[in-house]
């Protein structure tokens, strides 16, 4: 699997492009999965739900199946957060990893950068940004690509993944 992150500060609109770039991707032919971090307790159960009352009640795991999908529900229980390269071990065979936060992860990123969230930019702290999407013109000799046009950033996508990396993503 290729995979290539997406870093930014919150409001910056990674997720709004990361899903425009998952939908020209997958138009495409491409198998697209992806790992989003979040900073902040989540949950993708819902209260009074068997399955959230099973996990409530103790389970470390909980597989909800149906004839349209599957998910894997994971208490961490007090374990340690994985680490990003365990995560990638848990996906389906598939082209692409797309990965939206671990803004310190050894790979590849596009850093995704508007103006009005008035936060540092990452990539002169960070070797592993390759291009960076934006909403202006910044001084820096990497590849600037405008973050209102997700097919630019399709397009940088494949280039960079495909074209110009012939052989697999570096080990995390």
């Amino acid at each position: 699997m290729k995979v290539i992150g997406f870093a930014g500060w919150s409001g910056s609109g990674k997720t709004s492009l990361i899903e425009r770039v998952i939908a020209l991707l997958s138009a495409r032919g491409l198998r697209v999965s992806l790992i989003k971090h979040a900073h902040h307790q989540f949950d993708i159960d819902h209260e009074g739900k068997d399955s959230w009352r099973h996990r409530n009640a103790g389970c470390r795991e909980v597989l909800i199946s149906s004839g349209r999908r599957w998910s894997l529900m994971h208490e961490l229980r007090g374990d340690e957060e994985l680490p990003l390269e365990a995560l990638l071990g848990k996906l389906s065979d598939c082209d692409l990893v797309l990965v939206e936060g671990f803004k310190r992860a050894s790979m590849p990123k596009i850093e995704v950068h508007r103006a009005a969230v008035r936060e540092p930019l990452l990539f002169p702290d960070d070797p592993h940004i390759v291009a960076i999407a934006t909403d202006v013109e910044l001084d820096t000799p990497l590849p600037q690509l405008d973050i209102n046009e997700p097919e630019a950033v399709a397009d940088f996508v494949v280039d960079y993944m495909f074209r110009l990396s012939p052989t697999p993503a570096p080990a995390l």
